[in-house]
């Protein structure tokens, strides 16, 4: 039994602290005046006063960590975030005690051992009883999320001290980089790139181009619905577009630690580009670096482009390294495609410009940025 005790209260206490109010601090300094008299003055009222006031102190503390105790957490993230775009966060409390309520809680969300405040009490949860609450999550920086789980405190019952316990939740969500309006000699660039590449394939048109299965993602409204009824499958109709586009865009990830803001800004440029050609019904690729994606459109696959801007670093360039815009791949496989470049370094005695150079099909847009 005295070897497990050092485990048990390790168990105990590693999640848990206590923190003296500043009405706390005056009651212990008062408590410690009241001792003091009654020893000096051996009057049993000033031992009555002090016992009482001893009593208050641990019946706070006890009643403190009841309210504390057998709470369970739910989080609901959405699937990805958006940098600076606000987001609905779920957050379920349940009391799993099943007589004594929980008071005055306070809960806020730990990430990187950083305890945030969103602002969510709980006055009173009966036992048994649950509470659900809403709170808006905005993301500062692209990347990984990671919320490591709830602290929970509370001052009940006589606010003397402030009880706080760690409930581990760990959950992560990606998130993609922030979309900005573009700039308008950007946006002519875009429209008058590619138009002599226009293929015939599916697009939207009311010319038949395929019937094939429903998927995941795709428009409900172009299911075809006398298949549908006739195979028992869910059989989607897609259409001939006469001017659908292709387009491929890079982002070279080589930039020195001195380009690393703009390196940001060509990021959320990319994005915003791929979101907008997107829009536009273009068949995407995008080559971030090394890696690359495979041609698609559709939600899903604007979806996955924009987690490969979200997880990408920046590389710093070796020292052979001259200018980073050798495109992987064969130089072949661009043709009859838009080819869009955004490049935050060109290379060694580049002063650090004020936005990420672009270019389309080789040209440069001079001074194309996001729009201020």
């Amino acid at each position: 039994m005295l070897r497990q005790s050092p485990s048990f209260f390790l168990r105990l206490f590693r999640h848990r602290s206590t923190n003296v109010t500043s009405e706390g601090l005056q009651f212990l300094f008062f408590t410690l005046a009241i001792g003091i008299a009654a020893i000096n003055t051996g009057n049993n009222l000033f031992y009555l006063l002090l016992a009482m006031m001893l009593s208050l102190i641990l019946t706070s503390g006890i009643v403190a960590e009841y309210c504390l105790r057998r709470l369970e957490f739910h989080r609901h993230l959405p699937d990805h975030l958006i940098v600076n775009e606000p987001n609905t966060v779920t957050l379920v409390v349940k009391n799993r005690k099943s007589r004594l309520p929980s008071f005055s809680l306070k809960m806020f969300d730990v990430s990187d051992g950083r305890e945030l405040d969103r602002g969510l009490e709980i006055r009173q949860l009966l036992p048994g009883a649950s509470r659900m609450m809403l709170y808006p999550l905005v993301a500062l920086r692209r990347g990984r999320l990671q919320l490591d789980g709830v602290c929970i405190g509370t001052e009940f019952p006589f606010g003397l001290f402030k009880k706080q316990t760690f409930y581990p939740l760990e959950e992560t969500v990606i998130v993609c980089p922030e979309i900005k309006p573009i700039d308008e000699r950007l946006l002519r660039g875009l429209l008058n790139a590619g138009s002599e590449q226009s293929i015939h394939r599916r697009g939207h048109s009311n010319d038949l181009y395929n019937l094939r299965l429903y998927q995941a993602g795709d428009d409900s409204r172009k299911i075809h619905w006398p298949t549908t009824a006739r195979t028992s499958q869910l059989t989607l109709r897609e259409t001939e577009a006469e001017d659908q586009r292709r387009a491929i865009v890079y982002l070279p990830t080589v930039a020195p630690v001195s380009h690393d803001a703009l390196f940001e800004q060509a990021v959320s440029l990319t994005a915003s580009i791929i979101l907008h050609l997107a829009q536009r019904g273009y068949m995407l690729q995008l080559l971030v670096g090394s890696s690359r994606s495979s041609f698609g459109q559709g939600d899903l696959h604007r979806l996955e482009l924009l987690r490969m801007l979200a997880l990408c670093e920046r590389r710093s360039p070796l020292a052979e390294s001259v200018v980073p815009v050798d495109v992987p791949g064969d130089p072949l496989e661009v043709e009859g495609r838009t080819m869009i470049v955004v490049q935050s370094w060109l290379g060694p005695g580049d002063i650090e410009p004020e936005h990420p150079a672009i270019l389309i099909n080789g040209a440069v847009i001079a001074g194309a940025s996001h729009a201020v």
